[in-house]
């Protein structure tokens, strides 16, 4: 089976902490896009209880991740990835679709999605 995203053993890891720390069993993962950002395009992740009809559902490591389909094309191939070091830790987004990345690592843009960029 294809995923729209892929999600690591540690991110998922990771997600079910914040879910158990902030209360939120039974909740989706959303993955999504939004404009802005220095490159045109943010990634979004949040926990919600809400889903739309025309989401794409999935379900990694007992999560529940969902995608909304106007998203579903740009994020298809995307790893999520949690990364600790001394620094201490965040998400990774390895999108296959983006080709150019901010230095931030927070926005990207592709060759078919149209956004504003911003400075960083």
């Amino acid at each position: 089976m294809t995923h729209v995203v892929d999600i690591t053993e540690a991110a998922a890891f990771r997600i079910k902490e914040m879910m158990e720390h902030n209360e939120e069993q039974g909740a989706f993962l959303r993955v999504s896009v939004n404009g802005g950002g220095c490159s045109g395009l943010s990634y979004g992740m949040s926990l919600t209880h809400e889903k739309a009809a025309d989401d794409r559902e999935d379900n990694q490591h007992d999560i529940q991740i969902v995608v909304a389909e106007e998203d579903a094309g740009i994020l298809q191939g995307t790893k999520i990835d949690y990364k600790q070091s001394l620094m201490g830790g965040g998400f990774t987004i390895d999108n296959p679709n983006a080709i150019a990345n901010c230095g931030c690592g927070s926005s990207f843009r592709t060759a078919t999605a149209k956004g504003t960029p911003e400075n960083c």
